[in-house]
């Protein structure tokens, strides 16, 4: 749930000195190899030539629900008309061309949209449209369709930020700022914000029967899930707080049709409800409502970015604390990474099952030195606490500096299969370079603790997508030869 679906528009341009069969045959192809991958599209009936094919091709397109579209330069293409297609479509839209085929054709059937794609770059630029543009976006037509499978997923990630409602029941812990960052670059991206208190949260919490149906069918879940887990005498409370965010969500999409929370967790949630709710949050994750720690609303979409990106349940945790190094020797192999490269990716319990290979259901620690110092744990209960599982991964996060402007980061890796030998849901992760990654990215450009993990590794996706969406400083790992802006050469 919670994921958009892409449909793609299929569109052919032709330049009307150049024979339309070129665009006609060669397209023709690039549908077929498509449908050998099973990607949901539409073949344009209209070959666009002028301006009023421009708006039959459009008509089509919205008449039969595409959300995306790639425009196919069959030969050189008119740049105008190909370009206004885009500025009107409403969806991102993708910008291919085909290659030479075959060395005995190009007397009369040369296409030249090698050519025609650099006037297609420049008009789009004069009209201020971001479309997708592939590394290399001149090929054959099974080229062009690996192509389009790709930007299926970036078109995902671009359709679902602009759709999604983000959710807050604030205000943040005191001493946490960085996660409070402004909230108009999301207004900037396309997202609707709906910030409520942490009081509206309790009513809503409050109001919401042990009764119900909906209570009781996840409390059910819930005993299959961690029945045999430490402390289940807190499930009845958390199925109701799940059942009452899942019904204020369903109640508060509006003209959204997607949506993320990002919530007060500690400490005043702890007396005032009763619970950590750190299970729970695991759960909607899973369901594909990511549900953010301490009120990171761009925590949340990242997460949710991630969601998009991979097809996997994806997590939030602190970028957290050093392995040390008589644990580092430990490890056979260390993916490519120094001890130095290594972390602790931690949070209180907030990984989905289906990313633990080890978990009970527990108390969350640190909060019960505080709130339960020298008592049994009942307000602190509520915790998923485990071993992440060793795979793949991509950490990223799309924030907002002070003075508005946004930035992203993205670097791949492993998560080791290691025991972390410590509380929460705690994974060693091993990503080449991060050691500088962390001075020279993640201090230098103030980012917060928080990262969200895609289990997967999906660096690609997610740069094409973010800059589709027009951040423009995107920060990757940088090879030992390159020097980071800052870095010290000596």
């Amino acid at each position: 749930m919670n994921i958009p679906v892409v449909k793609l528009f299929l569109v052919g341009v032709s330049r009307d000195c150049f024979p339309i069969s070129l665009t006609d045959t060669r397209i023709k192809k690039v549908a077929e190899c498509l449908k050998s991958k099973s990607v949901d599209f539409v073949l344009s009936e209209t070959i666009i030539e002028n301006e009023k094919d421009c708006v039959k091709a459009l008509k089509e397109a919205k008449d039969k629900g595409c959300n995306a579209a790639c425009v196919y330069l069959g030969n050189y293409g008119p740049e105008i008309v190909e370009t206004y297609f885009a500025k009107e479509f409403d969806g991102p839209c993708m910008f291919c061309a085909a290659a030479e085929d075959d060395k005995d054709s190009l007397f009369d059937g040369r296409g030249d949209a090698y050519c025609g794609m650099l006037p297609c770059s420049y008009n789009l630029s004069i009209r201020g449209i971001r479309a997708y543009i592939p590394k290399f976006p001149v090929g054959i037509p099974s080229e062009i369709a690996d192509m389009i499978e790709e930007f299926i997923s970036i078109a995902k990630v671009y359709i679902g930020v602009k759709g999604l409602k983000i959710i807050g029941f604030g205000p943040r812990p005191y001493d946490f700022v960085c996660c409070n960052a402004p909230i108009k670059p999301l207004y900037d991206l396309g997202c609707e914000v709906m910030e409520n208190s942490e009081l509206d949260l309790l009513e809503i919490y409050n109001k919401t029967s042990d009764d119900e149906a909906g209570v009781k069918e996840i409390l059910k879940e819930m005993e299959g899930e961690v029945g045999t887990c430490s402390y289940k005498g807190i499930l009845p409370k958390l199925a109701r707080y799940e059942y009452a965010l899942l019904k204020f969500r369903k109640e508060n999409l509006g003209a959204k049709d997607y949506a993320v929370f990002a919530n007060k967790c500690w400490p005043a949630f702890e007396t005032g409800f009763g619970f950590v709710p750190c299970y729970v949050n695991s759960r909607l994750t899973a369901k594909g409502i990511p549900v953010s720690c301490e009120v990171d609303m761009y925590g949340a979409l990242s997460e949710y970015i991630c969601l998009l990106a991979s097809g996997k349940t994806p997590t939030l945790l602190d970028i957290n604390n050093s392995v040390p190094y008589n644990m580092s020797d430990e490890i056979w192999d260390l993916k490519g990474c120094s001890p130095k490269d290594l972390f602790m990716g931690f949070h209180c319990g907030n990984t989905s099952i289906c990313n633990l290979k080890v978990y009970d259901l527990k108390y969350q620690l640190i909060m019960k030195r505080s709130l339960e110092p020298n008592t049994e744990p009942d307000i602190t209960r509520g915790t998923l606490e485990g071993q992440i599982k060793a795979s793949p991964i991509t950490i990223f996060r799309l924030h907002s500096s002070a003075d508005c402007k946004l930035s992203s980061y993205m670097a791949q890796g492993e998560v080791l299969d290691k025991d972390p030998k410590t509380f929460g849901g705690v994974g060693i992760f091993a990503i080449p370079g991060m050691m500088r990654f962390y001075r020279y990215v993640l201090l230098a450009h103030q980012y917060p603790h928080h990262t969200s993990v895609a289990f997967e590794k999906v660096g690609k996706i997610l740069f094409e997508a973010v800059k589709l969406l027009g951040v423009e400083d995107v920060y990757t790992p940088l090879p030992n030869n390159m020097l980071y802006p800052g870095e010290n050469p000596f």
